[in-house]
């Protein structure tokens, strides 16, 4: 139950401070700025894995999950019960956005501000370059762990800063899908439900492929 308790807190935190960011930002006209927006989720994602990484391996994220368990880096057994906890602590975190901020449309939903094509094609490469660098992170040195937080942080950041204002930059289906249920704004949630899967379960081959030795000789 704590890794499930760990699951849901640090995906709620992830929702709710990153989102938040997002409404405060359009209520304020602009104050946080798009910048801010970023690295408000970079930096959330990189304390909550400080935070919960010794309760739960700190996935935050339902296609992470089914990522390393596909790598055989996590049981099949606790899949469900991950993604159960990451998709309530999404919602739980709309929730109470919702509360406070009553009369805001969207409450930080992801939406494409091009082409549906334009955005999944954008989604699927940067959740298959994010979960390329946990698990490199994660499945490396121990010297490598002690900063996996710092690098995954700095990814996520990243890639909302340059391609946040086209497709929201959401790579989590469980970010997705709080604000989305909460907003009524569900005409584009498969766009973020299928690209952040599709192109992390994309990224475990390379991975695999990568990390074999080689042999000379």
């Amino acid at each position: 139950m704590k890794k499930y308790l760990a699951e849901m807190m640090g995906t709620f935190a992830v929702v709710f401070c990153g989102t938040g960011a997002i409404i405060i930002d359009g209520l304020t006209n602009g104050s946080i700025t798009h910048a801010g927006v970023a690295i408000t989720f970079g930096l959330i994602v990189m304390t909550m894995i400080y935070t919960f990484g010794s309760n739960s391996g700190a996935h935050f994220n339902p296609a992470v999950s089914i990522a390393f368990a596909l790598a055989n880096r996590f049981p099949y057994r606790s899949l469900l019960p991950y993604i159960i906890s990451q998709c309530a602590g999404a919602i739980a975190a709309s929730v109470l956005l919702r509360i406070l901020f009553p009369n805001d449309i969207l409450l930080g939903a992801t939406l494409p501000a091009g082409s549906a094509m334009q955005s999944f094609i954008l989604e699927l490469f940067l959740s298959f370059l994010l979960m390329l660098v946990i698990l490199h992170a994660a499945c490396g040195s121990k010297e490598k762990g002690l900063f996996s937080g710092i690098v995954i942080g700095g990814v996520v950041g990243l890639e909302a800063m340059f391609a946040g204002p086209v497709c929201g930059a959401s790579m989590n289906p469980a970010r997705s899908l709080g604000p989305a249920i909460l907003s009524g704004h569900t005409e584009f949630l498969w766009l973020y439900l299928l690209a952040p899967l599709t192109g992390m379960a994309l990224a475990v081959p390379l991975f695999k492929f990568m990390k074999e030795e080689v042999v000379i000789g």
